[in-house]
């Protein structure tokens, strides 16, 4: 009662700045276009700024052997010229009229994310159409970008140790499904897309009626709804894409895989256990699992590991969100002289005891004050509406489920926590990888 009482307590805090206001469902508005774009509107005029942001309903899951990292690819490529603004002008226009962008490609989605003083919002519409109905896709640009990409792809794997065991870990997790490639493709691939090729998935992915589009701000509804019908509403739509029907079959026992890398001073494991898509019911559950394994220094994994036995540098865990079931890690790094088998012991029995002997209610509570304080905070900017509204349109099937949230966390209880511990984090149902610089002989009875 008392953590509960504290959580109100925080929250009410939260809500009394007179800087914040809190968004009812009420307050968001949706229209569609003839040509099927889905359009969310929020309007909040706390500051004279607004966003836009574009969910693009294709990811690497949308991908196939042949054509892997297209959906990336394309993130790049959106910056590259269209027809009324050509190459380099998206950028400069954008920022003559006091915005700024960025793009971010999943397994399930691309989003692209506009922000600009709302004097700007015909400017934006103007600058996405063009991008839409008329990209340039020709060689010369092509090939520029494919050399980006390769570069990014060698870069990353060289660089990033956790880049280079999570491709390694996805691979081996998934044998069936479009998750086991790494979103930024197969460098084989990335060699050989064709210009036909990536006009057929543009065409094909950034059709208006496969897109979601999100304006919170300083803006009027009725001023949205005239710009999108001038801008958004001549572009013509396309057939439905090919639905994603594969369904990763039940693994039946452990994989591991080993990565050798000299450069790496200590071995780095990661743990990856198959799990639910993000509608399904556990989702609340394991979501608060994740806080309690290793979000701050007083959860299990960081305690034991990093603290007391001091058998880690670093760790952590992730959840994404997803659209097909997919994969729930733990990632940590040895501290110096410790083996790769005795961190991965360490880390099997911290998850055993929760399986064993679940979470108390004092860790329970815990998380769920920070994820309900965490939430308010992110609802409480014009950019954090705006991509929480996406987030839940196009992963939970309706933006009205955020709002139901805060309510779906507080009803998960210990029991939960043990169950969906039981049910999922076991060792038939686990992938683990090994990252190390000792030879593979060593490394055997992992």
């Amino acid at each position: 009662m008392k953590s509960k009482f504290f959580s109100f307590l925080l929250l009410l805090g939260l809500f009394s700045s007179s800087s914040l206001a809190m968004t009812t469902v009420e307050n968001v508005k949706t229209f569609t276009l003839k040509n099927g774009m889905k359009i969310i509107v929020l309007e909040d005029h706390s500051i004279p700024n607004a966003n836009m942001y574009f969910f693009w309903r294709v990811g690497s899951r949308n991908e196939y052997p042949g054509i892997t990292g297209l959906s990336h690819f394309f993130e790049h490529m959106m910056f590259n010229g269209a027809k009324k603004y050509g190459p380099k002008m998206f950028d400069r226009t954008m920022e003559a009229a006091g915005g700024s962008n960025n793009a971010y490609t999943t397994e399930n989605l691309t989003v692209y994310t506009d922000w600009f003083p709302s004097d700007a919002l015909e400017v934006i519409f103007d600058l996405e159409a063009d991008r839409i109905a008329n990209l340039i896709i020709d060689e010369k640009i092509v090939e520029s970008e494919r050399g980006v990409v390769s570069s990014e792809r060698t870069t990353g794997l060289e660089n990033s140790n956790f880049q280079a065991i999570w491709e390694e870990v996805k691979g081996a997790a998934f044998r069936a499904h479009p998750y086991s490639w790494p979103i930024i493709g197969h460098a084989s691939d990335i060699e050989h897309w064709s210009l036909a090729d990536l006009k057929q998935y543009h065409k094909t992915y950034y059709a208006p009626n496969n897109a979601v589009v999100v304006i919170s701000g300083d803006i009027k509804l009725a001023q949205v709804k005239k710009l999108a019908k001038k801008y958004f509403e001549p572009i013509a739509p396309q057939p439905k894409p090919r639905k994603v029907h594969t369904v990763e079959p039940k693994q039946q026992g452990e994989r591991t895989v080993y990565l050798h890398k000299a450069s790496v001073t200590t071995p780095n494991l990661m743990f990856a256990y198959h799990v639910p898509n993000t509608q399904h019911p556990d989702y609340y559950a394991l979501s608060i699992l994740n806080d309690i394994l290793a979000t701050g220094k007083s959860s299990r994994l960081y305690k034991v590991l990093v603290d007391e036995q001091q058998l880690a540098s670093s760790v952590f865990t992730y959840l994404p969100k997803t659209i097909d079931a997919n994969l729930f890690y733990i990632y940590a790094v040895a501290a110096k002289n410790v083996e790769a088998k005795t961190l991965k012991q360490a880390i099997i029995q911290v998850v055993n005891s929760i399986i064993k002997d679940g979470v108390s209610q004092q860790e329970l509570e815990k998380v769920k004050n920070t994820k309900l304080v965490d939430f308010y905070r992110t609802m409480a900017t014009i950019n954090g509406k705006s991509n929480t509204l996406g987030t839940y349109e196009l992963y939970f099937d309706d933006y009205k489920k955020l709002f139901s949230a805060p309510d779906a966390y507080n009803k998960v209880t210990t029991a939960d926590i043990q169950r969906v511990a039981q049910q999922y984090l076991i060792k038939s149902n686990r992938t683990v990888g090994t990252l190390s610089s000792q030879k593979d002989s060593n490394n055997a009875d992992l």
